[in-house]
């Protein structure tokens, strides 16, 4: 079922994007909260598959309305190529969402009970993030006339084969992000970890991508989005490198490598289209580049899963060949160039 709300939020992806590019996305942000809520309410409210299968599709709605796409189109609509910044905000917060989720999830199941934990969740949807996203988030300003030299930036053409290149590196970084997400400690074990030492290890994934978040924080005028996507790509083939060259004393590093980089994966997922297109068109664009991830996070478990059957912890080449192939793929695409401020204007910072 959740498969199946992933490939409806990827199939909806591009219109929400396109909603946002010409409207804004506090509207789009806040009645995302109310169609979760809907979701949430009918899968505690759910005694059949009908109603389970329709619970989980108006969730799939509401995740392509509320997660980090719309979110970060919603930013670049209001700061445009200044978003980069507020886009690795915005990843550092939620960093901490599984910290506080998961705990409060089954502390919730386990006073409550399953349904009316789906129920608390949809209250706080309603009642809490629903009024912050409609509060705080400005209403977009109009789409301000371009300058002839922005013009000619936004009329140049893209790097030849960008949309299919970062269409790919998204899709690859994907499906080892899903497959880790649904097989960590299995996969820790079966390569010769103890049950225990895989769970350890596991814990140090939520830290190690705050981290490099915070790193990339600081470095975000400094270092250019291509550039820091390149190091997130490589991040988890060398974790499998020192996993396979000390066994189950690197395993520790295998999650914190892995870690780092699905971390500053997900600001790429934000900042790399900024970078090679520009703000014009960002949301259309980042929900259709997020279709074929979405199918791709949506199949990762199963065939990691399969995988892990068949041929053990040897299932890591796999996804270290398919970052290793993102990494890649990157050295393809050159950014486009920062509009030449009119006479007379300051420059605007650049990525």
């Amino acid at each position: 079922m959740f498969s199946a709300a992933l490939l409806l939020s990827a199939a909806v992806g591009p219109w929400v994007g396109r909603l946002i590019d010409v409207h804004g996305g506090r509207a789009v942000l806040a009645a995302s909260n109310i169609v979760l809520a809907a979701g949430l309410a009918l899968l505690g409210l759910a005694q059949g598959a009908v109603s389970l299968t329709l619970a989980w599709l108006v969730i799939g709605i509401g995740m392509a309305m509320g997660l980090y796409d719309p979110a970060f189109a919603t930013l670049t609509r209001l700061y445009g190529r200044d978003a980069r910044a507020s886009i690795t905000g915005i990843t550092l917060i939620a960093g901490f969402a599984s910290t506080i989720g998961w705990p409060a999830t089954a502390w919730f199941e386990h006073a409550f009970g399953w349904r009316e934990a789906c129920l608390i969740w949809a209250g706080l949807n309603l009642f809490a993030a629903m009024p912050l996203n409609w509060l705080l988030i400005p209403p977009a300003p109009p789409l301000a006339a371009k300058t002839p030299e922005q013009r000619a930036v936004e009329d140049a053409a893209p790097p030849r084969g960008a949309m299919p290149i970062l269409a790919f590196y998204f899709c690859a970084t994907a499906f080892v992000t899903g497959a880790m997400a649904a097989h960590l400690p299995r996969f820790l074990e079966i390569a010769g970890a103890s049950a225990a030492a895989a769970i350890a290890a596991g814990a140090l994934v939520g830290p190690a991508q705050v981290a490099a978040r915070l790193v990339e924080f600081g470095l975000a005028r400094r270092v250019h989005p291509v550039c820091s996507a390149r190091i997130a790509a490589i991040m988890h083939p060398l974790g499998a490198a020192a996993l396979g060259l000390f066994g189950p004393a690197g395993i520790a590093v295998f999650a914190l490598f892995h870690g780092a980089g699905n971390g500053l994966i997900t600001i790429a997922r934000g900042t790399l289209p900024l970078a090679i297109f520009g703000p014009a068109g960002y949301g259309l664009r980042t929900g259709i580049l997020s279709a074929p991830a979405r199918v791709a996070l949506s199949a990762a478990p199963f065939v990691f899963g399969v995988l892990l059957d068949w041929i053990g912890a040897l299932a890591v080449l796999l996804s270290a060949g398919l970052s290793l192939a993102a990494f890649a793929s990157l050295w393809l695409l050159r950014p486009r160039p920062a509009p030449h401020p009119a006479p007379g204007v300051a420059p605007a910072a650049s990525d």
